[in-house]
C-alpha cells in the first residue's frame, strides 16, 4: 500500500512544479501556408453567448449527421433562498457554427439542470427536457418532448415526479422507463404522451435484450432491503403486462454484454456470492471463482457476448487484485493477471483498445511498489510489458525502459486532463498519455503518445498534456494543449496520424478552455473549442470557436490514397501464423499516412478475414491453472489442490462444455478464448476423471453459499462501462482560473445513447474542474446501472 501512495502522491504534488518531462523525443512541427492559413480563418466561427449568466452549459448532439446541437444553459438559485433558478436553450443547425436562442419554444420553462437534455438512440431527432417543477402542490412533472431535433416541443404532465433521468430503449425511442420519487417503475410507449405505472416499490431497472426489462424491487413491508439483501429481481417480456420473478434475496444486479449478474447473500451468517445468467435471467449458475476473503469485492471491468474480464480485490488495502476471464457463459473463471491495480478511490485503468480488436491495457502494482503498464493483444490471454516508442531514448543508464500509459487513477489525480482514445472506425490508431522509463512515475509531467499498429509500437508525438479528439475516422488529429493556468487561443492539427503537426491560431481574443467537442462517431470534420471569456464587469461571457476543415481538406480520398494492413503483424518467419489473434488474422484496408483526403461521412471499414491454425495462445488456462508472465503453458495453481469444481450447467449433466469441447471439470489445464477461431492445429490433451461430482438442476433461488465468494461485510461491485454517442461533463468555474478536463470511454452496445456535455460555473470555487464523470473520446455513453452502494463508477 505504501509503494502505491508514494508512487501516486509523488506524481500528482509534483505536477504543478517545475514537472520533470521523460526522455526526450523530437515533435514534428509544420508551418501553415499563408492560403492554408486563410482558409480556416474563413471557416472559423466564433459564437459569444452575450447577457448570458448561466452557470453550465450541457451540449447535446442530436441525431446522426444532421448537424444539430442543443446547449442548455442555467444558473441555479441558492438552497437558502426563495428565488428560482433560470435557463436558455440554444440550437444550432450548422455543427456549431452559429446558434439560435429557442427558450421561447417551452415557455422559458426552467430545466433541471442534473437531467440535462436527453437525446434518442442512434439517429433518432426525439429530445426530452425535464422542466423544475416544485413537488409540493404539483400532482407530477413536466416534461417537454420532440420529435423533430428541437424544432418543435411538446409539453406533457406527468402524473408522478422523476427521481431519476428518463431513459430510452436502446433501439425504439417511443419506449420510455423512469421511476418516480414513491419507488414507481412507470412505462410509456409513445414517446411520454401517456404514461402507466407497471410496478411499485422499484429500486433500479436495467433494459435486456429485445424488449426485455429487469427490475430490482423492494418487497412489501421491508425495509432497507437493499442494504440486507432482501430486494427481489423480476423480468418482463410484453413491457410491464405480466412480471416473473427470478432472483430473491439479491443485494443488487447489473447487465453487461448479455450477461445478468446477480449479488447473492444466502442467510444473514453467509458471505454473498455472484450468480450469472446468459440466458435472460431464464437460468442462474454460481460463478466459480477462486476463494475470496471478507474484505474483497467483486468488478466487472469489461464484457461482451463471449466474455467477462473481473477483478478480485485481494484481501487488505492492497490497491490490487487479480484479474479473471470468463467462459462463454460468464460461470467458469481463469486468472488473467495477478497485481492488478485498483486504488484506493475505487479507480481502474482497465482500457479496450477498441482501434483493435482483442487489445486490452492496464496498469499493475509491482512488488516494489512501481506502478507499470502491461498490454493484452489476445483478450487477456497474456500480458506484457509496453514497447519502448522508437523515438525516443532513455540512455546508458536506464535498466528498465518501457512506455507507460496514464489512465483513470492519473486523470482523477488531474496528472492528465484525458484517458487514452481509440475508435473502432480509425483502425490500430490510439492516442494516450504516457511516461518513459520504469515506471509510470518516471516523468511527472506526462506526454502524449500515438500508436498507428493497436500499441505495438509507440512514437512520442506532443510534450506535456493535451486534450485531443479523432475526426474523419482518423484521418484527422486535432489536439489543445492543456494549461493549468492560462488562456488558449491555438489548436493543433495532425494528417498522418500524428507524425507531423500545425498550429492555427484560431482566436485573436484568448479565453479559460472548458471543453473540446466533436459530433460522436469520428465522422465529422469540425471541432468546437468552449470556454468563457472574463468580461469588463468581470462576469464571464461563454464562447464556443467552431472549426471546419471540410474546405481544407476537400480532396475525396481515392483507391490510391488507401493501403492494405495486417493487424497484429509481428514479421513472423511462419506467414501462416503472423497475424493470426483469437484464431483468424484480419488484413484491412486503411488510409495512408501520406495521404491528405478526406474518409468521408461514408467511410466504411474494409476487412478480410483468414483463419488460422490453433496454438496455445489460442487457449486459455481452465479453473485452476494459470500462466505465468512470457510462458504459453498452463501450470496448476497451487491453492486450489485438487478440489473439483463443483458446479452445474444444464442440470444432471456432469460434464462441462467450454467453448464446443468437452471436458471433465478441473481435468482440462486449458479452454479456448471466447469468440476464438481457430481451426486444427494444437489440441489440449485430456485426463480421465470418473470421480465427478453429482449435479442438480439449477434452480430459482440459489443454492447453499460456497465459502469461495464475496463478503458479508463489503460491497459486490459491479462496473457497467456503456457505449452510444458522445459523452461530455465539464465544468467552468471563473474567477481565477485552471483547466482539468475529465472523460471516460467506454463501449458497449444496446444501450441508450446520451450525447451531451456540460460546462459549469460555480461561484465557490476558482478553478475548472470536472462536474460528471462522462465519456468523451467522440463516442460515449451514460446508462443506467445497478450494484451496491459503494458502485465503482
Amino acid at each position: 500500500m505504501s509503494g502505491f501512495l508514494c508512487a501516486l502522491n509523488t506524481a500528482r504534488d509534483t505536477i504543478g512544479n517545475a514537472a520533470s518531462h521523460g526522455p526526450s523525443f523530437t515533435s514534428c512541427k509544420l508551418s501553415l501556408t499563408p492560403s492554408e492559413h486563410r482558409v480556416l480563418d474563413k471557416n472559423t466561427h466564433e459564437t459569444g453567448f452575450n447577457g448570458d449568466d448561466g452557470s453550465s452549459f450541457t451540449l447535446t448532439w442530436v441525431g446522426d449527421g444532421t448537424g444539430v446541437i442543443l446547449v442548455l444553459s442555467t444558473i441555479s438559485a441558492p438552497i437558502d433562498t426563495f428565488l428560482e433558478g433560470s435557463s436558455r436553450l440554444y440550437r444550432s443547425t450548422d455543427y456549431g457554427k452559429s446558434f439560435q436562442d429557442i427558450s421561447y419554444r417551452i415557455n422559458n420553462t426552467f430545466i433541471r439542470k442534473e437531467f440535462g437534455v436527453s437525446a434518442g438512440p442512434g439517429n433518432s431527432l426525439h429530445v426530452i427536457l425535464t422542466a423544475d417543477t416544485p413537488i409540493m402542490g404539483f400532482p407530477g412533472g413536466v416534461i417537454f418532448t420532440s420529435m423533430d431535433a428541437g424544432v418543435s416541443f411538446k409539453s406533457v404532465q406527468l402524473p408522478f415526479h422523476l427521481a431519476q433521468p428518463i431513459t430510452f430503449h436502446y433501439s425504439n425511442p417511443d419506449y420510455l422507463v423512469v421511476i418516480s420519487i414513491d419507488g414507481g417503475l412507470w412505462l410509456s410507449l409513445d414517446f411520454g404522451t401517456e404514461w402507466t405505472e407497471v410496478h411499485e416499490g422499484t429500486h433500479s431497472f436495467m433494459w435486456g435484450a429485445g424488449n426485455n426489462l429487469f427490475l430490482s424491487f423492494s418487497p412489501e413491508g421491508t425495509v432497507e432491503a437493499d442494504r440486507r439483501g432482501e430486494l427481489l429481481l423480476k423480468k418482463t417480456k410484453d413491457l410491464g403486462k405480466t412480471f416473473t420473478t427470478i432472483a430473491d434475496n439479491i443485494f443488487s444486479f447489473g447487465y453487461i454484454g448479455g450477461f445478468l449478474f446477480t449479488s447473492v447473500m444466502e442467510d444473514m451468517k453467509s458471505p454473498r456470492v455472484i450468480y450469472v445468467s446468459s440466458d435472460q435471467g431464464d437460468t442462474f449458475n454460481k460463478a466459480q471463482l477462486p476463494s475470496a476473503s471478507t474484505e474483497q469485492f467483486y468488478s466487472v471491468l469489461d464484457g461482451d457476448e463471449d466474455m467477462i474480464f473481473m477483478h478480485v480485490d485481494n484481501p487488505g488495502d492492497t490497491y490490487f487484485g487479480t484479474v479473471y476471464t470468463s467462459d462463454d457463459r460468464g460461470i467458469v473463471y481463469s486468472k488473467s493477471l495477478e497485481r492488478h491495480l485498483f486504488g484506493g478511490e475505487r479507480k481502474s485503468d482497465f482500457t479496450n483498445i477498441t482501434s483493435l480488436r482483442g487489445v486490452y491495457l492496464t496498469n499493475k502494482l509491482e512488488e516494489d511498489g512501481r506502478i507499470r503498464t502491461v498490454i493484452s493483444f489476445d483478450r487477456g490471454g497474456r500480458w506484457r510489458l509496453l514497447n519502448k516508442p522508437e523515438n525516443v531514448e532513455c540512455g546508458l543508464k536506464a535498466k528498465i525502459c518501457n512506455l507507460h500509459i496514464h489512465g483513470e487513477h492519473s486523470r482523477y489525480n488531474h496528472i492528465t486532463p484525458m484517458l487514452p482514445l481509440s475508435e473502432p472506425t480509425a483502425t490500430g490508431l490510439v492516442l494516450a498519455h504516457g511516461s518513459v522509463g520504469d515506471s509510470i512515475t518516471s516523468s511527472v509531467h506526462p506526454d502524449v503518445y500515438v500508436s498507428e499498429d493497436g500499441g505495438y509500437s509507440w512514437r512520442g508525438t506532443l510534450r506535456g498534456p493535451h486534450h485531443y479528439s479523432i475526426l474523419d475516422s482518423g484521418g484527422l488529429i486535432v489536439a489543445v494543449e492543456a494549461h493549468n493556468e492560462g488562456q488558449v487561443k491555438a489548436l493543433k492539427f495532425s494528417t498522418d496520424e500524428g507524425q507531423c503537426w500545425k498550429v492555427y491560431n484560431f482566436t485573436e481574443h484568448p479565453f479559460f478552455f472548458a471543453g473540446l467537442a466533436s459530433e460522436p462517431g469520428t465522422k465529422a470534420m469540425n471541432i468546437s473549442v468552449w470556454g468563457y471569456r472574463p468580461e469588463d464587469d468581470n462576469q464571464p461571457m461563454w464562447v464556443a470557436v467552431t472549426i471546419d476543415f471540410q474546405r481544407l481538406i476537400t480532396k475525396e480520398c481515392e483507391n490510391e490514397d488507401y493501403e492494405e494492413w495486417l493487424a497484429h503483424s509481428t514479421d513472423q518467419e511462419d506467414p501462416a501464423t503472423d497475424g493470426c489473434v483469437l484464431g483468424y488474422k484480419e488484413t484491412f484496408r486503411r488510409l495512408k499516412k501520406m495521404s491528405v483526403c478526406r474518409n468521408g461521412r461514408d467511410y466504411v471499414v474494409s476487412r478480410q478475414v483468414t483463419p488460422c491454425p490453433c496454438t496455445r495462445d489460442n487457449y486459455l488456462c481452465d479453473y485452476g491453472y494459470y500462466r505465468h508472465e512470457n510462458t504459453s503453458e498452463c501450470v496448476k495453481e497451487p491453492s486450489t489442490g485438487d478440489q473439483a469444481l463443483n458446479m452445474c450447467l444444464d442440470g444432471g449433466e456432469d460434464k462441462l462444455q467450454t467453448s464446443g469441447e468437452l471436458c471433465v471439470p478441473c481435468v482440462c489445464r486449458y479452454r479456448k478464448v471466447p469468440g476464438d477461431k481457430c481451426k486444427g492445429g494444437f489440441t489440449p490433451q485430456r485426463r480421465g476423471d470418473n470421480s465427478v461430482p453429482h449435479c442438480g438442476k439449477p434452480t430459482l433461488n440459489p443454492p447453499a453459499p460456497n465459502e469461495h465468494f464475496d463478503t458479508p461485510r463489503e460491497k459486490m461491485v459491479l462496473i457497467l462501462v456503456c457505449v452510444g454517442a458522445g459523452v461530455v461533463v465539464l465544468v467552468a468555474i471563473a474567477s481565477a482560473f485552471c483547466t482539468a478536463r475529465r472523460m471516460v470511454n467506454t463501449n458497449r452496445q444496446k444501450t441508450p445513447p446520451y450525447r451531451f456535455s456540460a460546462l459549469q460555473i460555480q461561484d465557490d470555487d476558482n478553478c475548472i474542474v470536472s462536474d460528471l464523470e462522462s465519456g468523451t473520446s467522440s463516442n460515449g455513453t451514460v446508462c443506467p446501472h445497478d450494484s451496491d452502494d459503494d458502485l465503482i463508477r
